[in-house]
């Protein structure tokens, strides 16, 4: 028997099919209905729309040129405006802002649900840029070429139609093009597969092919231009699996594929030093360098296949690089160690890096926004739970930092504490996780509380300032943790590669093990604990609950993947089997098949009510994962709370009242769920 004829919900895949939406619309309102009934419903929306919508966020900053430039959403620009204001006037605080385009007047005038997805400008002036518009929030995105001193799309410009892929300038008059150019140029997973040179003022068909990857690779082959300095490269990627990518150089009109493993990642190039992350250990010239190490190579070399190898940082075991960046003459490096973030500056003198720390405020998460190709200048955000994020403007060159600004505090975090503990997992591996929880509570096993967790694809979760939690849920009396479990990268690559494909469970021990040492602190109680996560981490928690339901009371399973047999035939499934395994190799289903959620539902089972989020127009997670698991539940008897946003993409909503939504409605869930 085929998976096609055993699977009696295989209808619900039909994303716009009129029987599946018919089934949505039934549980949208259905959940509506009962969850904006509950007394904290209006309140939470209320609050939630205020934080999202208030003119004393941050307009968090990209340096083009003179200008910074900032996308922004209130409750005038429900969908938003793209501006600009001169880098002079934004750095002294009294920033002028111009609007470029205003995405509200764009759809009024195209009657198209129209989602800004970005931006990127032909250096270096920077006077012409390429945007990014998606149809209702999806990755794939129409391209068109934007005239900003004139505030409009240029006449018979660059533009591309809707396709996932990429595209950057390589000149004013050419392109380095990856779309779907027609039929066999896309991967089996649905990304391109072909880059191409495009030269203005000819068609996109005949633009030159300079690569070609393979029908079976697992995300997509794209190009882009790496500067250092004056100078200019083009490269090329090709992604072979999740985790594994080539990388070539187009120069002279040929293709050189770079000596490098094919599981580092690269991370720019300054001074003629290229810049990557080894993923495993690498033997060069007899010496191996160790997982997780930053290195340079001289690039001109590494161009004739020779390789000169410059250690940059090597992270001890729990230490992990969670991002580098590169001004004009400075190497930004964002070390995490413990799950707290430190910035350090290096310069590359005399044939060797030398480093500085910059002196951040300590126990948060440090991010680079945004950096300068013509100045050393740069801005950094340092957030933690309870502390407001805030904006600093900073010089490499100097190390030097100033505060620009900070958020409010949206809610009075003075009552509360932050505390960051060690769970023991099955196997025995420590576990951190961060506890925030009012200073006066009491460990009686009463507190409502709620884990946050992701687990998978090397993405870490570190401190955040979270406003809509402070008023929806803390205030409320919940305790919020933020579990770091393996498959993330908070220790490194090690740390990811301890929990994929067969070693997936560990991800899903180390989960319980957080949850049960909240319960062995009197923290809370089963009855009163929850576990929410979105896409990977939906998938998490929809085996949590599946696993272990004797641990929770509420379960949030946001864009989740939940038929693991079917996964990598929907949408991008395909590209995740680095990550998850191949589920049409039996040796592979074997492992996969023990904790998918889908397959794992039996009847007569003392589930949660689960509350499922997706989205219709969620291009990357199929929202069929989620819509197949309630109508399965609901056939079983369970009874669930389901609802897909008509727009949103991965990302789950487009304007800031569809956020203000779903967060009073999942707060509300909990709160019904676990007070």
């Amino acid at each position: 028997m085929t998976q096609a004829q055993e699977d009696k919900y295989l209808w619900l895949e039909e994303i716009d099919g009129p029987k599946a939406l018919e089934f949505v619309e039934k549980q949208n309102k259905a959940t509506v209905e009962e969850l904006s009934a509950e007394k904290d419903y209006q309140a939470i929306y209320n609050k939630s729309l205020k934080i999202y919508n208030s003119s004393e966020r941050i307009a968090y900053p990209t340096i083009y040129g003179n200008y910074v430039y900032n996308f922004w959403k209130d409750e005038d620009h429900v969908r938003g405006i793209w501006r600009r204001s001169l880098l002079e006037s934004y750095t002294n605080g009294n920033p002028v802002w111009e609007t470029l385009l205003d995405i509200d007047e764009l759809l009024k005038e195209d009657d198209i649900k129209w989602v800004y997805k970005g931006s990127s400008g032909l250096y270096p002036d920077y006077n012409r840029f390429l945007v990014r518009l998606s149809k209702g929030g999806g990755d794939a995105v129409v391209t068109k070429e934007f005239d900003v001193d004139k505030k409009q799309f240029i006449e018979n410009g660059f533009s591309i139609d809707e396709s996932k892929g990429s595209a950057s300038y390589i000149d004013e008059n050419t392109l380095i093009v990856a779309t779907d150019f027609g039929e066999g140029t896309m991967t089996n997973s649905g990304y391109p597969k072909q880059v191409k040179l495009w030269k203005r003022g000819t068609s996109l068909k005949d633009a030159q092919l300079i690569y070609e990857g393979e029908s079976t690779d697992a995300f997509m082959t794209y190009g882009y231009v790496l500067r250092d300095g004056t100078q200019a490269y083009t490269l090329v990627r090709r992604s072979l699996t999740t985790f594994s990518e080539q990388t070539f150089v187009w120069m002279h009109n040929k293709i050189i594929k770079l000596d490098i493993p094919e599981d580092a990642s690269t991370n720019g190039i300054l001074n003629n030093q290229f810049i990557i992350q080894l993923k495993s250990d690498w033997k060069v010239n007899a010496k191996t360098y160790k997982t997780g190490t930053l290195l340079s190579l001289n690039f001109t070399e590494l161009l004739k296949g020779n390789k000169q190898v410059q250690v940059i940082v090597e992270p001890d075991a729990f230490s992990s690089i969670s991002g580098v960046s590169t001004t004009k003459n400075k190497l930004l490096v964002n070390l995490l160690t413990n799950v707290t973030g430190q910035l350090y500056i290096y310069s590359f003198i005399n044939g060797k890096w030398t480093s500085q720390k910059v002196n951040t405020p300590d126990f948060g998460t440090i991010g680079v926004v945004g950096t300068d190709d013509i100045s050393d200048k740069y801005f950094l955000v340092f957030t933690n739970f309870i502390t407001p994020t805030t904006l600093y403007y900073a010089d490499a060159s100097n190390n030097t930092l100033k505060v620009h600004q900070s958020l409010p505090a949206f809610f009075d975090a003075s009552t509360y504490e932050v505390t960051q503990y060690k769970a023991k997992s099955k196997d025995g591996t420590m576990v951190p996780y961060f506890m925030v929880a009012a200073k006066d509570m009491k460990n009686n096993g009463t507190n409502p509380a709620l884990v946050y967790a992701y687990g998978g694809f090397e993405i870490s979760l570190s401190p955040f300032y979270a406003a809509t939690y402070g008023v929806s849920w803390l205030d409320k009396g919940g305790v919020f943790v933020l579990a770091n479990i393996r498959g993330g990268g908070e220790y490194g690559p090690k740390w990811h590669q301890t929990a994929i494909k067969e070693k997936r469970q560990n991800a899903f021990d180390d989960l319980y093990a957080v949850s049960e040492d909240l319960i062995a602190k009197k923290v809370t109680a089963p009855k009163h604990l929850g576990a929410m996560g979105g896409s990977n981490g939906g998938l998490l928690v929809g085996v949590a609950f599946t696993q272990r339901p004797d641990l929770y009371n509420a379960i949030v399973s946001q864009v989740p993947l939940l038929d693991m047999q079917r996964y990598n035939k929907l949408l991008a499934g395909a590209s995740w089997m680095g990550e998850f395994g191949n589920p049409d190799i039996p040796e592979e289903w074997a492992y996969i098949k023990k904790y998918s959620p889908y397959h794992n539902l039996k009847e007569g089972m003392d589930y949660p009510e689960v509350f499922f989020y997706t989205s219709t127009r969620d291009d990357r997670v199929h929202p069929g994962h989620a819509r197949k698991m309630v109508a399965k539940m609901n056939d079983m008897g369970y009874k669930t709370y389901y609802y897909e946003n008509t727009e949103g993409g991965h990302a789950g909503s487009s304007t800031n009242e569809q956020r203000a939504k779903s967060d009073a409605l999942m707060f509300s869930y909990l709160l019904m769920k676990l007070k």
